[in-house]
């Protein structure tokens, strides 16, 4: 029987309002749920991406260990603590420490500049400007200080929130250590449910095929590029500790931007030889110790590389080098690590789905047959 206008507009009506009322409290639990997952997003995120990079490890100390996931775990964060978390502690210690010395000295006023070289004024475009403003600071550096009070506040604002995100960024790492031990202890679980993930937004042909891409990225790139930088800075950061270098937090983060940017480090390393020997302050054998460990540390990259980097997908080094600018500049030094990767994850992720949208309707079978032989056996 057919409908009347009035009982259809109530039935609408009904309908329309339990329909706003469902999405309304979904809506209302997806943004309760963001705002309490919130704050320990990042700690996953790296905790996840660390887990990936140390999966294939994990698994061979497992297999040694008689199968024990649990143990094996373990024993991995214990060991990345002790050879990466005590020095990333110390190296983020002393950066920290050197921007508290720097801001102390200038609120105390006992900061001394030396005078520039004439040959400054030579340089091209800034030479004239930055000779000026260096000989200004160098002369009477309260004044200078005095008439850019407003630029030198801002300044030490940055400073100090540069060294809290430093210390927190530490206490990130050793937290997303944890983290990670935790995730490789119940990895197989966790694989499952990302492919039941990967499945349920694709389908089940392009999900394990997406799901080994972005694994492989995150390993290529987190290990091969990230890895390799951080390694490298962590090695010479202590390095410019032992010889006394000033400033070696500093420079070990300068290391772990160039390393990331593909440049060799020896853009840093052979300088601080320089100065070590220029210096004087060490004996000959000393210096002759020191300048060996900087040297091969700053050319540890060629070695780093090819155990670090494995068969993943590599992404352009543009990707990877706006991931890690635009991390750091929106979530601090954790953001050098995390942006970069996600970055890249979700270049290649994109790439695969334009790649997809090409293929003809009788490729089906052959994207079938690849996915199964990308499928580890």
């Amino acid at each position: 029987m057919p409908l009347d206008r009035a009982t259809l507009r109530e039935l609408l009506s009904r309908d329309l309002t339990e329909s706003l009322i469902r999405v309304g409290l979904i809506a209302l639990l997806v943004v309760m749920c963001v705002r309490i997952i919130a704050p320990f997003v990042n700690l996953v995120v790296w905790a996840l991406i660390l887990a990936i990079v140390l999966h294939p490890l994990h698994n061979r100390l497992a297999r040694s260990l008689g199968g024990r996931q649990g143990l094996a775990a373990a024993a991995l964060v214990v060991l990345g603590l002790l050879l990466l978390g005590v020095p990333t502690a110390m190296l983020g210690s002393s950066f920290a420490g050197h921007l508290h010395d720097a801001y102390i000295a200038v609120k105390n006023h006992t900061l001394m500049i030396p005078p520039p070289n004439p040959h400054v004024a030579e340089w091209p475009i800034v030479g004239e400007r930055l000779f000026d403003t260096w000989s200004s600071m160098a002369a009477n550096l309260p004044a200078y200080l005095e008439e850019n009070r407003a630029l030198i506040r801002n300044l030490t604002q940055q400073v100090l929130s540069a060294a809290a995100n430093t210390a927190g960024a530490v206490m990130l790492f050793l937290g997303s250590m944890v983290v990670a031990g935790i995730m490789m202890a119940y990895a197989e679980s966790g694989d499952r449910a990302m492919q039941r993930l990967f499945n349920r937004l694709t389908d089940p042909v392009r999900g394990p095929r997406l799901k080994k891409l972005a694994t492989a990225t995150v390993r290529s790139v987190a290990g091969g590029v990230i890895g390799v930088a951080f390694v490298q800075a962590i090695l010479l950061g202590l390095g410019f500790m032992l010889a006394g270098i000033p400033a070696a937090g500093v420079l070990a983060l300068i290391v772990m931007f160039i390393g990331i940017l593909q440049l060799p480090v020896v853009l840093v390393s052979l300088p601080s030889v320089v100065y070590l020997w220029w210096s004087g302050d060490g004996s000959m054998t000393s210096n002759i110790i020191y300048t060996v460990y900087l040297l091969l540390a700053g050319m540890a990259d060629n070695v780093l590389k090819p155990l670090m980097l494995g068969r993943g997908v590599n992404a352009p080094m543009l990707v990877i080098l706006i991931g890690a600018v635009g991390g750091m500049v929106s979530a601090g030094i954790i953001g050098l690590f995390v942006g970069s990767v996600l970055l890249a994850v979700s270049y290649q992720l994109f790439m695969e789905w334009v790649g997809s949208s090409e293929a003809s309707p009788g490729a089906e079978p052959g994207l079938a047959e690849a996915a199964r032989k990308d499928e580890p056996r």
